[in-house]
């Protein structure tokens, strides 16, 4: 689970978007519109991609403009001539809006992918209430240069990333050829992949500042290694192993999905049936939208219900899984069932809750739900160590979250934002540990069946949950609380997981009985999730050498940003601004926010959440208030409206919350 708008842990869309299948290539050389399914296109120098179902894509002079229905989102894909990099960008901007003089924030390479010998990523300073993202990427095959240049709202950026992901995805250099590995034999992992993988980890640790890292390695069916690399905390002697616990975050989601699986399979739920059949008391804004939801549709990601993951951040312990569920009712989908993908905590928990319900009748949501996946997921898995009981899980084998600070350092972070996932826990709850997920994986891997033979989840309703439902990006779908990705010409199955201070995933290629699973203890962990899938195929079918690059781009991109964010920081809060705060401001939906002073350092408290924050005074003039303790960095509270009532105005991508001041 990612929990945006935390700064830490939001991958920047340019850095992370996969390959897909190439395709034959047609100039553009009109206006055109597609309605149906996405079609091959060309730039004028041969760069070929897939136009994204609904968009236009009209010439205008040397640049190809793509834009999805909404006026408020244009890219620029451009073929030029540079010395390098930034000429290219510069050329690509002058042909295409020559008045644009936005100061670049950071330009930091991607490395060598798909053909592409060097990839850059610019992104633009932007003021908060402007709303925008204004972006630019430029890669060289040979001699020239694509330019990428993406100006568009926060809102509908968020709302048509699959579509945006699925053209620049699929940018492929005139006569580049897809690396595949379909219908290879891939090597077993024995003991000389094993030790790359060791190595790759322990190289991918030191240069993210991860302190503790828990991993396996499946082959055959079976686990052919796990254990563990470095510490649990920082600074003390005990290190992970196989059964350090991790909170394993939206893998959770996966688990659940398995569960209603099961109770399909018993016939106590239906994928097509309507929720309120299951659950009556389900409400997802209108009375039109409610009828319409389908159990299914709890968790494809394909409702077109945005992330709105501050409505349950901000709330304190005192929060309960029935209050959250009845959140969905104020919400309201900002797009069309099936239309893209856009993805929802809120829905998954409401999923993990209707199940539990459903399996343990006459039993608290919570509760019903714990039970329920003790009874038919973690016992039959052997995942014994596995818990939602966070009191539990922290009293023995565990690993402490951690984060690089504001200054570079590596801190011990805070847990307090993980707490807030307990009234939501079937969307990211999970502690696990590289064992006992390994075996949830086996079980995958068998289509159905436990170590002993027996059937657990019949091989129809397991194989339901890995259905594409909607696009995430070129050759990348989403099932059911699972992601399908077949860059490479073969199936991996997978999902990852985030919270503050844990990053993880988990993978298996089908097709193959092959898998695996990360866990790590740092919020820089989620840059070597993707490395580390690369890295495993690379080894399984001789491929490409690209995970090493991969991961020392994702390094220096980290640095990059954050010296940046530091540039503008203002340790302690500026003194004037600090002190035209008030002391308490409130929300309709999210609660109050305290304000609060240890000499001259000032704190923020938000339901469960306290951090000190940082003073940045933004280009328009504005001033915003940033959370600077780790695991908790990012969180950005702009001034509004002066006294004599005051305000605060934080925001995700697709909403706006103003606080204000309470006497």
């Amino acid at each position: 689970m990612r929990t945006v708008p935390v700064a830490v842990v939001v991958l920047s869309w340019l850095a992370v978007l996969p390959a897909s299948a190439d395709e034959p290539a047609q100039p553009a050389s009109a206006p055109t519109t597609v309605t149906a399914a996405g079609i091959p296109s060309a730039t004028a120098a041969g760069t070929t991609f897939t136009l994204p179902p609904g968009w236009s894509l009209t010439p205008r002079g040397k640049v190809l403009e793509l834009r999805p229905p909404e006026a408020d989102m244009k890219l620029g894909l451009i073929d030029v001539e540079a010395a390098d990099a930034a000429a290219a960008v510069a050329a690509g901007w002058s042909a295409y809006d020559p008045g644009f003089k936005r100061p670049v924030r950071v330009m930091t390479p991607g490395g060598p992918r798909d053909g592409w010998e060097e990839r850059y990523f610019v992104d633009y300073e932007v003021s908060p209430n402007e709303k925008l993202v204004v972006s630019a990427f430029a890669w060289r095959a040979d001699k020239s240069w694509l330019v990428g240049l993406l100006q568009s709202s926060e809102a509908t950026r968020e709302k048509r990333a699959g579509p945006l992901n699925l053209a620049i995805g699929s940018l492929r250099a005139k006569g580049y050829r897809r690396e595949s590995f379909a219908g290879k034999t891939a090597h077993p992992i024995d003991a000389k992949i094993i030790d790359a993988m060791k190595g790759f980890v322990a190289g991918g640790m030191t240069k993210l500042k991860v302190p503790g890292v828990g991993f396996s390695l499946i082959d055959g069916g079976k686990v052919v290694y796990e254990g563990g690399l470095g510490v649990r905390e920082l600074g003390k002697p005990e290190l992970v192993d196989a059964d350090t616990l991790f909170i394993a975050a939206s893998n959770t989601k996966a688990l659940g999905t398995l569960l209603l699986a099961e109770l399909v399979d018993e016939k106590k739920l239906r994928w097509d049936e309507p929720v309120t059949e299951a659950y009556p008391a389900f409400r997802l804004g209108s009375a039109a939208t409610t009828r319409k939801v389908l159990v299914k549709h709890l968790v494809c990601a394909c409702t077109g219900m945005p992330r709105q993951d501050l409505d349950w951040i901000f709330q304190d312990l005192h929060e309960t899984p029935r209050n959250a569920l009845a959140r969905l009712g104020a919400m309201q989908p900002t797009s069309e069932f099936g239309e893209v993908f856009q993805y929802s905590n809120l829905m998954a928990a409401a999923a993990g809750f209707i199940g539990g319900s459903i399996a343990m009748q006459n039993t608290e949501l919570g509760t019903a739900y714990d039970q329920a996946m003790q009874k038919k997921v973690l016992d039959p898995l052997g995942m014994t160590r596995s818990t939602f009981d966070f009191d539990k899980a922290m009293r023995g084998n565990w690993a402490r979250p951690h984060d690089v600070d504001i200054d570079g350092h590596l801190a011990a972070g805070e847990m307090t934002l993980n707490y807030t996932i307990i009234p939501l826990r079937p969307a990211g709850g999970i502690w696990t540990s590289p064992h006992d997920l390994s075996r949830y994986v086996m079980m995958e891997l068998a289509r159905g069946k436990l170590a002993d033979g027996q059937q657990l989840v019949s091989e129809t309703n397991l194989l339901e949950r890995r259905k594409p439902n909607v696009v995430v990006s070129a050759g990348v779908d989403y099932g059911m609380g699972l992601i399908i990705d077949k860059r490479w010409g073969v199936t991996v199955v997978h999902h990852g997981g985030d919270l503050a201070g844990y990053h993880s995933d988990m993978m298996w290629l089908p097709e193959y009985n092959v898998g695996a699973v990360i866990l790590t203890n740092s919020d820089t962990g989620y840059a070597l999730r993707g490395p580390f899938l690369r890295r495993l195929v690379e080894l399984l079918f001789d491929g490409k050498a690209e995970a090493e690059a991969q991961l020392t781009a994702a390094a220096a991109d980290l640095e990059a940003e954050r010296a940046k964010a530091r540039e503008r920081l203002q340790v302690p809060a500026e003194g004037a601004a600090a002190a035209a705060l008030a002391t308490h401001y409130r929300n309709a939906a999210l609660g109050g926010i305290g304000v609060s002073r240890e000499g001259s350092r000032v704190f923020f408290k938000a339901g469960n959440l306290r951090s000190e924050v940082a003073s940045r005074k933004n280009d328009d003039g504005t001033i915003s208030f940033i959370t600077i303790t780790p695991t908790l960095q990012g969180l950005e509270f702009v001034v509004g409206k002066p006294a004599p009532q005051r305000t605060l105005i934080v925001r995700d991508a697709q909403h706006e919350y103003v606080f204000t001041e309470q006497k």
